[in-house]
């Protein structure tokens, strides 16, 4: 089988040693056909604090497609990675929401509220398909339910070549699914070790510092001590286990200091708004 490109533009950037950008939209059209002509590698569909609606889901995944780009570009390479985030919290170990944006053809799944080695090991075992015990890198054992007919046509592959691509990175060296779990309250930091020790396929750690802050009693105060702290806790975790860190509120006025401090997975202002996105391009050499 012949090698296939990267389709995954948020791992790209980041198998290259770059920050990669995304942001959330809401799942609707005109949101996907602005991003889908924007500067972010990814964009993430927000699905967790809005309800779950497969169909404009579908919808959006369609409206990121443009025809133009694909013919100029002669490849099918999104320019734009369409991903989602569920809205399950850990605990709750929903599993059907990623499998059905999976099939749909997201590139990526955010897991909210993520606590515990078995909540994090479900996420990722909700992104994969099952394997023999005998087949390499086979925990956590994939659990993701065989319907590829409609991702394999969105991603512009053969069924079999889907299956070859559709694994979690960096688990998967050529996976292009990409697993991000929210680290959002103080359990979740006790056991975030464990975590990145134990669950291997972990693409990211999104802080979900809007909970956090309500948990530790400055709710929405971000630039509070006791939230920087516990955020460059999480930071310095992710950094001994060599695992990508994201931010979720990258702005103009903070961009160079959440770049300083180690983020990599950095979310930005959505597409009305562009000066966070532009100063943080510019300071990280992706201008």
């Amino acid at each position: 089988m012949a090698d296939l490109p990267r389709l995954n533009g948020v791992i790209r950037a980041l198998e290259q040693g770059q920050p990669t950008f995304t942001a959330f939209s809401p799942a609707e059209v005109d949101s996907a056909l602005a991003f889908s002509a924007s500067k972010y590698d990814g964009v993430i569909f927000e699905m967790e604090h809005s309800p779950w609606d497969g169909r404009a889901l579908r919808d959006c995944l369609q409206y990121m497609l443009n025809r133009r780009q694909i013919a100029q570009a002669g490849s099918v390479v999104p320019p734009v990675a369409p991903m989602v985030r569920v809205p399950v919290n850990g605990a709750e170990m929903g599993q059907w929401h990623a499998k059905q944006a999976l099939d749909m053809g997201c590139y990526g799944v955010v897991w909210p509220h993520i606590s515990t080695v078995e909540e994090a090991s479900n996420a990722v075992a909700a992104c994969r398909y099952p394997r023999l015990k005998s087949a390499p890198r086979y925990a956590p054992a994939g659990i993701r339910g065989d319907g590829p007919t409609a991702a394999a046509r969105y991603w512009g592959l053969t069924q079999q070549e889907y299956y070859q691509k559709a694994d979690v990175w960096p688990l998967s060296p050529q996976g292009e699914i990409f697993v991000i779990i929210q680290i959002e309250d103080t359990m979740g930091i006790e056991n975030l070790d464990d975590m990145l020790k134990n669950v291997p396929g972990i693409g990211a750690i999104l802080i979900g510092e809007g909970d956090l802050s309500q948990e530790l009693g400055y709710p929405r105060q971000y630039e509070h001590k006791a939230v920087l702290d516990a955020m460059a806790r999480i930071v310095s975790t992710c950094q001994r286990h060599n695992v990508v860190v994201g931010h979720p509120h990258v702005e103009a006025g903070n961009a160079e200091r959440i770049l300083a401090q180690g983020y990599r997975f950095l979310m930005c202002a959505p597409v009305r708004s562009y000066a966070g996105l532009d100063k943080a391009r510019q300071l990280a050499g992706r201008a």
